[in-house]
């Protein structure tokens, strides 16, 4: 299930891949085989890894991955997605799926175009102005957080959390989450909200 987008990305990219250019990682595989590949990235529209063949650019099979590696970050699957690791507590983490709106930004930039004429004689006709700029033609980039809980993933949002935590957990949520800096969009305080949980 996705939870509702928020109003705002959190920053927009004029790419559809997460990094710029194609870079090494280490894949860990399902049956613990570790491949080293020289040119992989990360998909946005799906979170998924992209690897070159040759000159073609070809979507892994998620099915078969557990973890990629790269050197400036640490990615493991969650249901068919990559999540890089943002925090670890224990053997509870917080972690994050970054995925572009496709549906946002189409929308947004029909929004821009404004009608200027319309003729409705025997042929209807009409005129168009584009109102978009050059930062409304970057892809809106959002940030989906999960919490690793008791081995299990969850999605940080209040009502799925609420499903699987205890009463004195939830509790101890709703007095956080009511905290006038606190944001489901922040690290800090999605950091601060999971030491409290795993406290209880």
């Amino acid at each position: 299930m996705i939870m509702a987008l928020p109003i705002t990305a959190q920053r927009r990219t004029t790419q559809a891949t997460l990094y710029r250019n194609f870079k090494p990682s280490v894949i860990t595989l399902n049956d613990g085989r570790k491949l080293s590949q020289s040119f992989t990235n990360i998909f946005l529209k799906n979170s998924s890894l992209l690897y070159l063949k040759g000159e073609y650019t070809m979507e892994a099979n998620m099915a078969n991955i557990v973890a990629v590696d790269f050197d400036d970050r640490s990615y493991i699957k969650i249901g068919e997605q990559l999540a890089y690791v943002v925090d670890t507590l224990g053997n509870n983490g917080l972690y994050c799926v970054e995925l572009f709106d496709k549906e946002s930004y189409e929308r947004n930039l029909k929004n821009n175009v404004n009608i200027s004429s319309l003729d409705l004689g025997d042929q209807i006709s009409m005129s168009t102005i584009d109102m978009n700029n050059e930062e409304d033609y970057k892809l809106p980039v959002f940030r989906h957080y999960y919490f690793l809980l008791n081995g299990e993933f969850v999605k940080v949002h209040e009502r799925e959390l609420g499903r699987k935590i205890s009463k004195e957990q939830r509790t101890m949520m709703k007095r956080i989450i009511g905290m006038p800096d606190f944001s489901w969009q922040s690290e800090e305080s999605l950091k601060t909200l999971l030491k409290a949980l795993i406290q209880q």
